[in-house]
């Protein structure tokens, strides 16, 4: 894939080098005059690759670039992303923990598929996706007062955190359906921040199911699409902030 080699330093970015928001975000770094390689998902990192960016920033939870992500932070390679975040909300028992401590209504688990619609799920939400019925680790009842999901997408550019909301139709029911963005909830989005904050995230996708009794929160993403957001340039200073500052040049 394009862009300079990790002996050069620079921004490493896992995401297919194609892809219509990060592609974007690349060429507003290049333009400032940040050298940025895109390294393909789902192929080990090696080490020395790692150690030889700026700022390692991963678009894609695999196991390869989780490991890379790890071996980051504990060698001390700066990642966008986080390690600590995408080990949090990988776990999505973990993940359910840390959405109740901000605030939100989630799902109750269950260790056998309860009465009515449930999704089944795996521990780990790495490479799969939750099934209506079904089998999996656990299971959650579906939740929330419509077939409707809202997709909170969070940044922090260094100087603040940036919202952005996309409805969709729910996916449990059928194709995917963008239904077009929405203005932020105030309560909702002081949750995210919040949330934010506690995990010590640049940036996360958190999914909303409205409710009039309150908004259920059922996933969080810490490595999404930022797809139909128009939040290019607030992703591209979060990056630039994360990277060390003898090495920003603005």
């Amino acid at each position: 894939m394009g862009g300079v080699r990790a002996s050069d330093g620079g921004i490493g970015i896992v995401c297919p080098e194609d892809h219509e928001v990060f592609s974007v975000v690349a060429e507003k770094l290049r333009d400032r005059g940040y050298a940025v390689e895109f390294l393909e998902p789902g192929v080990r990192l090696e080490p020395s690759l790692v150690d030889g960016l700026s700022v390692l920033v991963n678009k894609k939870i695999r196991w390869e670039s989780f490991q890379a992500l790890e071996y980051a932070y504990r060698t001390g390679t700066p990642t966008w992303t986080g390690y600590v975040p995408t080990r949090l909300f990988t776990d999505r028992l973990a993940e359910l923990v840390a959405l109740e401590a901000v605030g939100f209504r989630v799902p109750t688990v269950h260790t056998e598929p309860p009465a009515g619609d449930y999704v089944a799920k795996e521990f780990f939400d790495i490479h799969d996706s939750p099934v209506l019925g079904g089998e999996g680790d656990f299971f959650e009842p579906i939740v929330g007062s419509s077939d409707v999901d809202e997709k909170y997408y969070a940044v922090d550019d260094g100087d603040r955190v940036h919202v952005s909301v996309v409805r969709y139709s729910s996916k449990l029911y059928g194709d995917r359906e963008l239904l077009g963005r929405v203005d932020p909830d105030p309560e909702v989005e002081a949750k995210i921040r919040n949330l934010l904050k506690f995990a010590r995230a640049r940036a996360l996708g958190v999914d909303v199911v409205p409710d009039p009794d309150g908004a259920f929160a059922i996933d969080v993403n810490p490595a999404t699409s930022y797809r139909h957001t128009a939040l290019e340039l607030q992703l591209a200073d979060s990056i630039e902030t994360t990277l060390p500052r003898e090495e920003r040049l603005r």
